[in-house]
């Protein structure tokens, strides 16, 4: 006979939203993001906001900036260069860890220690590259007519706001940090998510415009909304799908009880990186085209050298061929960096932790034969992967282009995919959460 299955009451419910300091995290993340919201609501002294909002909205780049900035580049505000100098830190140092003996040996082998070293090193380099943005950034300001307003002292203008603007990069990364270690999910990824959120009446309110009293542009929406969603699908699909290796235990006998013996697996996920293989591709690509952008505004005097560094601009702009392709083979690249650096894929660890406690995987010997059976298996996976993010990567952005609705390109698969792996990290750790709790109340009784 079917058992009853008791469900959670209303005071269960309550009691597991007050377990382990859940209630006290969300509240927390909250309140940081509040607070990101009112900074980057804060304009910039000395800037005609209303000139720059009409250039960004013809300017892609700027544009796509904007986006995970949640509007405050637009703004112009205090907090314009965001969350974008840590993740191109983090970056940088993640890269270079790999090459330089001794940062490596930080990452891998002194432990916490180790990594507060790394995260030092990050946040000093955020701010010489929070120094240099803020000096770009002021020099594009000053190439637009009529941006910055005539009656400010330019020297003392141009030195405060670079302060200014550091300051509020480095304040961004605090408070993403501050998200990391006491609140719910990845500080920097949830910002960005919290940006896109922002833009995305904005996106909403210019698609309805160019619909209206359009019968063939309603039914193109339509069409695109269903893609976007079906992209939503896969994205969910590759962020949750792993790859079993099935493990054999050995029996022990203890007394006259014999305990293991049960199979049980490894698994690998498909896409190991999560969301930080986009983030870093956009980080890395929209660098030098933010670059060339100032560069362009320039005056040469030779019309060979601005012809050429007019059309590298288009090409790396993030509706240009090749700024996909290259996209596409930095996200391929960022999944498998990911993959060899986190301390749960690393195939000669895993076959050494096996032959340890005497299990094995069935028909391949223990040692360096498991090794390279697990790092065979390991590179399939990210290869399927890697691949499977670049083409879901692609294929709203398409969609946008075939039915004629790129109003919305700014919320296309690159943002689409962040907030979906956001949101499912943060759902994983409240569920973690809420595990810790039933056991608390099982080692309780």
């Amino acid at each position: 006979m079917a058992q009853s299955v008791k469900m959670p009451t209303t005071d269960d419910l309550m009691s597991m939203w007050n377990a382990s300091g859940l209630k006290q995290k969300i509240l927390f993340t909250f309140i940081m993001i509040a607070v990101w919201r009112f900074g980057a609501l804060m304009p910039l002294y000395g800037i005609n906001n209303e000139v720059f909002k009409n250039i960004a909205q013809g300017n892609n780049i700027i544009g796509f900036l904007d986006l995970f900035s949640g509007g405050a580049l637009s703004s112009v505000s205090v907090l314009a260069l965001g969350i974008g100098p840590f993740i191109t830190s983090s970056i940088i140092v993640q890269l270079v860890s790999v090459v330089i003996p001794s940062l490596e040996k930080l990452q891998k082998e002194e432990g916490e220690a180790g990594r507060r070293k790394l995260s030092q090193y990050t946040r000093i380099f955020t701010v010489v590259l929070a120094i240099f943005q803020s000096f770009i950034f002021m020099l594009y300001l000053h190439h637009l007519p009529g941006c910055i307003m005539p009656e400010v002292n330019h020297i003392a203008f141009y030195a405060s706001s670079i302060c200014v603007l550091t300051a509020g990069a480095v304040l961004v990364m605090w408070l993403s940090e501050l998200i990391t270690e006491n609140g719910i999910g990845n500080g920097g990824s949830l910002i960005i998510f919290c940006g896109i959120l922002a833009g995305i009446p904005i996106y909403a309110s210019r698609t309805a415009q160019l619909v209206h009293n359009n019968s063939r542009m309603q039914v193109n929406l339509l069409l695109l909304l269903i893609i976007f969603f079906l992209a939503m699908v896969f994205i969910v699909i590759m962020q949750e799908a792993i790859r079993k290796v099935i493990i054999v235990n050995p029996k022990r006998q203890i007394g006259n009880k014999v305990y293991g013996g049960m199979n049980s697996f490894i698994p690998f996920k498909l896409n190991p990186g999560g969301v930080m293989p986009i983030i870093f591709a956009i980080a890395i690509l929209l660098f030098p085209s933010t670059i060339l952008a100032l560069v362009g505004q320039a005056d040469f005097k030779s019309v060979a050298l601005k012809s050429f560094i007019v059309k590298l601009n288009q090409y790396l702009s993030p509706d240009g061929i090749v700024y996909y392709l290259l996209y596409v083979g930095l996200i391929i690249a960022l999944t498998f960096f990911y993959a060899s650096i986190m301390p749960n894929m690393q195939p000669k660890d895993i076959a050494d932790n096996l032959k340890k406690y005497g299990s094995s995987i069935p028909g391949i010997k223990p040692g360096k034969p498991t090794a390279e059976a697990l790092d065979k298996i390991l590179s399939k996976t990210t290869f399927i992967g890697a691949v499977g993010l670049g083409i879901i990567a692609l294929i709203p952005s398409f969609a946008s282009y075939a039915t004629h609705i790129e109003t919305l390109q700014g919320i296309g698969a690159t943002s689409l995919i962040i907030m979906v792996g956001v949101a499912l990290d943060l759902i994983n750790q409240v569920r973690t959460h809420l595990l810790a709790r039933n056991y608390e109340s099982f080692l309780r009784e």
